[in-house]
């Protein structure tokens, strides 16, 4: 029989998340997103990798944009060039992993930009887009985590602050 006692407890305290972290990773994503922004002087943003089952998405790693891309973050906003997905992919297959969401830092609010409604990192439907407030800075409160769903066509939709904690658990 193979269990976990943390999965257990995970589902039992939080069985409706369809997103959700160890502290581990999380705590490491935030410090690479903050020294990425370079003293809070530009966003920075990551590919989120891992699994889905069952309706939900658990996160076990990831890739940040400028590993791929190095000249992505150099005007202040992210500009990913689409040549270096290819090495995302590749990443993927090495690692048996999928692109489960991606994230980037915001200067300010969390709410999205023209930029990341028109130029969705992923665009495939039912894709996941985080966004971190003020470059990450402490404290990251779940429901100050933009989270948005992308429908296709530019369309996306928003995922409430109230909603947010039940949506994406860090455990």
């Amino acid at each position: 029989m193979n269990f976990s006692i943390a999965g257990i407890i995970r589902r039992l305290l939080a069985p409706q998340h369809e997103l959700s972290v160890s502290r581990k990773v999380w705590q490491s994503l935030v410090n690479d997103l903050r020294d990425r922004g370079r003293e809070r002087s530009r966003e920075s943003g990551a590919f989120l990798l891992g699994k889905r089952s069952g309706g939900t998405a658990r996160i076990t790693n990831y890739i940040l944009y400028d590993n791929l891309d190095p000249s992505c973050l150099d005007t202040g906003i992210v500009r990913f060039n689409g040549a270096y997905y290819g090495a995302l992919w590749e990443a993927c297959e090495t690692l048996g992993l999928d692109v489960v969401a991606d994230i980037h830092v915001h200067p300010y609010g969390e709410g999205q930009s023209d930029s990341d409604r028109n130029h969705p990192m992923i665009s495939q439907p039912g894709h996941i887009a985080l966004i971190l407030p003020n470059f990450a800075d402490e404290p990251v409160a779940i429901p100050r985590v933009g989270i948005y769903r992308y429908l296709g066509g530019k369309k996306w939709s928003a995922v409430q602050p109230a909603a947010r904690p039940s949506f994406f658990l860090i455990v």
